[in-house]
């Protein structure tokens, strides 16, 4: 039996794109939660929002943080509500700017 592809949601691709401009850190949890490790790291390096920060768990999993002026969110949830997000709001492209390339074509 054919397994059917999963339907991409147009918001979160735009949510990726816009998440693609901001500063990222990779760092490794250790003993810690990554959530943990991601809060220690913020506050070591005196890390300012907009960020996105990639926690590697284990050789296998890497989760993904969103560090905003209201706090830590996982990337997921900003990529599916990026509205939501004043400081992403700078980084979206304006909405006019797409449909011009489209009515070009």
């Amino acid at each position: 039996m054919a397994r059917r592809r999963k339907r991409k949601s147009r918001r979160r691709q735009e949510g990726r794109r816009i998440l693609e401009h901001v500063p990222q850190y990779s760092i490794e949890s250790g003993e810690e939660k990554p959530v943990t490790a991601a809060r220690k790291f913020i506050q070591a390096e005196g890390i300012a929002p907009p960020a996105l920060l990639l926690v590697k768990r284990n050789e296998h999993t890497t989760d993904r943080y969103f560090w905003a002026e209201k706090g830590l969110f996982g990337a997921q949830y900003v990529e599916e509500n990026h509205f939501l997000f004043p400081s992403l709001r700078v980084l979206e492209p304006p909405a006019g700017q797409e449909t011009l390339a489209l009515a070009s074509r």
